[in-house]
């Protein structure tokens, strides 16, 4: 629709804005401010909040169980981006082919995207069960002992991180099958002229073509693994001993167990600090890596 010019143009497109600026003042951006200010108190949701200054800042920084469940939300992402890159890019390329019934496995990739976490994470805590899990059954049958997964501190994130892959790699993979779609087919028809391998193909042509697309990519999974938390709630409960405890599995539990709603406001203004460092020092480290020239 065309507003116009002017004043009256002006007034059309501000009428047809304002619920969007509304609901976000008073939605987003008034609960960020006051998760601001209460991360700076003390408040237990039943008590008036009281002002403390940076106490739980301090508090916070001094807490070792704050380092361990970073160093755990850390190897989350550590095993995780790798291996949904990997994933995601090679269900891309495979896609990517012409062969019979490709519609259908495009379907079978993206079913777990719309999956919900809680139907996912149950099925996955039955296919890691130590006992008649079906990964430790085909363990079994090529002769190896399957861990105990869930319940062991060292395979307990791993578990996690394979049922997120799972879950994750479909998207990312329609992400990158967009991309490789993208790249003109001639580039590889002179380097196969050339004599140029099907692995040098990918690792001189594709890759530096598709790497906008593995930024993005980037960026975007490794602040979505900052956020992890449904899988963890119920395939682990936070558990072994707190082996899958993770910076937002924190912020919910002491913010609707303990009620400390200031100590964990506190926590998820360090947690936005991070992420931000993070994806700064990436969007630096794009130009050394990045070719926007097709």
């Amino acid at each position: 629709m065309y507003a116009g010019r002017g004043r009256r143009g002006s007034l059309t497109i501000a009428v047809f804005l304002l619920p969007t600026i509304v609901g976000f003042i008073l939605f987003s951006f008034t609960p960020i401010l006051r998760s601001l200010y209460l991360s700076f108190t003390s408040w237990d949701i039943l008590q008036p909040a009281e002002w403390v200054g940076i106490e739980n800042y301090r508090q916070l920084l001094a807490s070792e169980e704050f380092w361990r469940v970073v160093g755990n939300t850390a190897e989350y992402i550590v095993l995780y981006i790798p291996l949904m890159l990997a994933s995601s890019l090679a269900v891309a390329s495979l896609l990517n082919r012409r062969f019979r019934g490709v519609l259908v496995y495009k379907v079978l990739f993206f079913l777990p995207v719309l999956t919900s976490w809680v139907a996912g994470s149950l099925i996955w805590r039955w296919i890691l069960n130590y006992r008649y899990g079906i990964v430790n059954v085909l363990l079994g049958f090529v002769g190896i002992k399957g861990p105990a997964w869930l319940d062991d501190r060292l395979w307990a994130m791993p578990g996690i991180v394979l049922a997120s892959v799972w879950k994750d790699v479909g998207f990312f993979a329609l992400i990158f099958l967009g991309a490789l779609k993208g790249i003109n087919t001639d580039y590889y028809e002179a380097a196969a002229i050339d004599g140029a391998t099907p692995w040098q193909r990918f690792r001189h042509i594709t890759l530096p073509l598709v790497s906008p697309t593995t930024f993005f990519v980037l960026v975007t999974s490794i602040i979505n693994s900052f956020q992890v938390f449904a899988q963890v709630m119920i395939m682990t409960d936070a558990g072994p001993a707190g082996a899958t405890q993770v910076i937002i599995e924190r912020i919910y539990r002491y913010a609707f167990q303990f009620y400390k709603m200031g100590y964990a406001s506190t926590l998820s203004w360090v947690l936005f600090a991070m992420v931000f460092v993070v994806t700064y020092i990436q969007w630096h480290l794009q130009k050394r890596w990045v070719t926007y020239d097709a």
